[in-house]
């Protein structure tokens, strides 16, 4: 077939649910105006670790408008089938109220459910329930890592790492610490929960309609298909929603149990301690170089917490080994099991940390060698991946430090550190290596072209705010030829077509790969029904031949000859056409590329000499993601990724009091998040180009890539300013003075 021409993808296109999001008319979860809702209030648990000894609900009961209260010690026993359900690591799922353990504070050990939310909150309030506490374990510092090889964190090595480092030329070891970070998405967790019969239909804020019916379905023992999932719209996650919690399995037992529907929102508070984080980190590095700069030995010792009921795992071992061109790496992963809750992947994960690491460890090489931070990276650039031996799809990372340099005036620089100053302030830049995964999953999408030319596609996706109705209309109008206001793309219902999580950066490339698939089939169809249609004016035209444009079919080298769809499907007396396209990638052990997107990362820092404060001044991110679909999308991401790593590097830490495991920064004004204030002159830049290696659409990932970097380059110019270096994150000003 000829190849389409493309209007849509490319264009700085605004957003396809703009004006819903900004009257009001987007629904989120908790937005939905169910007939007879009723209201649930969970109760957490006030101790850290124990047993619950007693739970008095009479005061609760008598309130008026309460329906019912449900614990342990009346909650019907559930299924909790072992069948594969959504994203979740290995150990024992919370199982809500089906015993009285207790294992983190904050823990739901009971629910009110009321006919108005304010009387569910009322009564949760006067549940009084007693406790044979235990002193938890929550400081990551002080609790013993288990050893041993898993299968998500494997011991790794190549050539003698030891006996590398001891001959280096230079040596530095090196101890970074990373704090908890939450995620604190602007729409807090809320689920409404519908029975019919036995089947039950579930308004969720999710980033995995698929998985969420699959874990409701195993929780219940009821058929996956007696479970429907919807998440039209979501506000923020960065991760959060990436598997199913505990109160969703709550708002479905909640309706079951009162035979009303029920509505089930977190507070705030409720979101630090049940629906994930970004665990804290202690992370050893050791490096050795050659005085020329060339990186010969690199020894990775990291932990990280996890809860004691599951093993919590990220991605954190894939920078070590093939980001630079060292022959002799060795790393030992330790996860630590504490009285918490389980972590779970926030934007950038495992990636986000190993980078702070590496990167701040190379510019600390940088400094000591002498040698300019960028071209010590670029000295230690691989030809191929050092991992496996296998060739990079693309990796055009000195490129955009190229780039990068030129655009952020980097020749202007002082190496200096403390040598720059404005008035009070000391002046410092600093640059890191971004680089994450091209990860990819199995994608299915449906599409109809109706007989007035108009389109339809769907698939069980998601738009977690990363603009997916947008991208996914652009390759789809452009794919059928027709343009953007033509086109409808549908998403979050389980009953769709299915799709992969809306994480790890796969969806625009998973996703998108079925609905060009789809929508080429889709085109495809009415081609050939067109060729084959004696009344056609393209009748007899080679399929291969035809494109369309504007809803319009015609012959490539004639323009005048041929027909729109609406007179082509009149004509054939058909209400529509339908086609259904997929995307599957190969195996990963039938990967024949190293894939990956790259990013250099800029930045300018201004600390106050006498106080230590750091207030960033300008970024700049210059990346290797492969086809740009939407550039205006893209510059969103790109902008608040680098706003969530201006959060992570100098003011996001999750404070856990450790004597009974209470987070008591459990709010947004102590835990400290950027405002419009903290931001300033944020730039993107990406490399024309594309990566058909990765995927039929030639895109690689952004969405975790942009976060990724970020911390490390405002790290590494906080020293250049101050000649203070800090492994610690958040910078703060005590560390400083």
């Amino acid at each position: 077939m000829s190849p389409q021409p493309q209007a849509a993808v490319g264009a700085p296109l605004s957003r396809v649910d703009g004006r819903l999001k900004v009257t009001g008319k987007a629904k989120y979860a908790a937005d939905h105006d169910i007939d007879g809702v009723v209201h649930a209030v969970v109760v957490d648990s006030s101790v850290g670790r124990g047993r619950i000894t007693g739970i008095d609900t009479r005061a609760a009961e008598a309130q008026p408008g309460v329906l019912k209260v449900i614990s342990h010690r009346n909650a019907p026993k559930l299924a909790y089938r072992d069948a594969p359900a959504g994203i979740r690591p290995p150990g024992q799922r919370l199982r809500v109220f089906q015993d009285d353990a207790v294992r983190f504070f904050g823990q739901p050990v009971a629910v009110v459910v009321a006919t108005t939310p304010e009387a569910a909150q009322h009564a949760a309030d006067l549940v009084a329930v007693s406790y044979d506490a235990e002193e938890p374990a929550t400081d990551l510092t002080r609790s013993p890592a288990e050893d041993g090889p898993r299968p998500f964190a494997q011991p790794y090595a190549r050539g003698n790492a030891q006996e590398a480092l001891a001959s280096a030329d230079v040596r530095k070891e090196m101890t970074f610490r990373l704090s908890r970070n939450h995620h604190n998405p602007m729409e807090t967790h809320a689920t409404i929960a519908r029975w019919d019969g036995d089947k039950v239909t579930l308004w969720d804020k999710t980033q995995h309609v698929i998985g969420t019916r699959n874990e409701v379905a195993s929780a219940f023992g009821i058929p996956a298909e007696n479970v429907r999932v919807l998440a039209p719209f979501i506000g923020g996650a960065f991760g959060s929603a990436l598997r199913t919690w505990p109160h969703v399995t709550i708002a479905a037992l909640a309706a079951r149990e009162v035979g009303r529907p029920v509505k089930l929102a977190l507070t705030r508070r409720q979101m630090y301690f049940t629906v994930g984080y970004r665990p804290a980190y202690e992370y050893k590095l050791s490096l050795g170089s050659t005085r020329r700069g060339r990186v010969t030995a690199m020894v990775h010792e990291m932990k990280y917490e996890t809860s004691r009921y599951e093993q919590f795992w990220e991605a954190n071992q894939a920078l070590g080994q093939m980001l630079y061109a060292v022959p002799n790496v060795s790393q030992k992963v330790q996860i630590v099991p504490l009285d918490v809750s389980t972590p779970l992947w926030m934007r950038g994960p495992g990636y986000g940390s190993a980078a702070f690491v590496i990167e701040s460890a190379m510019d600390e090489l940088a400094h000591e060698l002498g040698i300019d931070p960028i071209e010590l990276r670029l000295r230690n650039e691989p030809h191929e991946d050092p991992s496996t031996g296998e060739p990079f799809s693309t990796r055009r990372l000195a490129e955009c430090f190229r780039v990068g340099a030129r655009e952020f005036g980097w020749h202007r620089r002082n190496p200096r550190p403390r040598s720059t100053r404005d008035g009070d302030w000391l002046i410092g830049t600093g640059v890191a290596t971004g680089c994450y995964d091209v990860f990819r999953g199995q994608a299915q999408a449906h599409a109809r072209l109706h007989a007035d030319g108009t389109a339809v596609v769907q698939s069980a996706t998601h738009d977690v705010g990363t603009g997916t109705y947008t991208s996914m209309t652009q390759v789809a109008a452009d794919a059928l030829g027709l343009a953007v206001r033509h086109v409808t793309f549908r998403l979050g219902d389980s009953s769709m077509p299915p799709a992969p999580p809306q994480g790890a950066s796969q969806t625009m490339l998973s996703v998108g790969s079925a609905v060009q698939d789809t929508c080429d089939k889709l085109r495809k169809q009415a081609i050939n029904l067109a060729v084959e249609d004696e009344r056609s004016p393209l009748h007899g035209v080679d399929a291969d031949d035809v494109v369309v444009r504007g809803g319009r079919l015609h012959a490539k080298d004639n323009p005048t000859r041929g027909e729109t769809y609406r007179q082509l499907l009149a004509r054939n007396n058909r209400t529509h056409l339908d086609a259904r396209g997929s995307y599957t990638p190969e195996p990963p052990n039938q990967t024949r590329f190293s894939m990956y997107g790259y990013a250099a990362m800029f930045a300018e820092v201004a600390v106050d000499a006498r106080l230590g404060l750091v207030r960033v001044r300008r970024m700049l991110g210059v990346y290797d993601a492969g086809r740009i679909i939407s550039p205006k999308l893209a510059d969103s991401q790109a902008i608040g990724g680098m706003v969530g790593g201006i959060g992570a590097a100098l003011l996001e830490h999750t404070v856990t009091d450790h004597r009974d495991g209470r987070i008591v920064n459990a709010n947004l004004a102590d835990y400290l998040v950027p405002v419009n204030a903290d931001i300033p002159d944020l730039k993107a830049i990406y490399l024309d180009g594309e990566d058909f290696k990765a995927d039929p659409i030639g895109v690689k990932s952004l969405g975790e890539l942009v976060q990724i970097g970020v911390a490390p380059a405002i790290a590494n110019a906080v020293f250049h300013a101050t000649g203070r270096r800090v492994r610690e994150l958040p910078i703060t000003a005590e560390a400083l003075l």
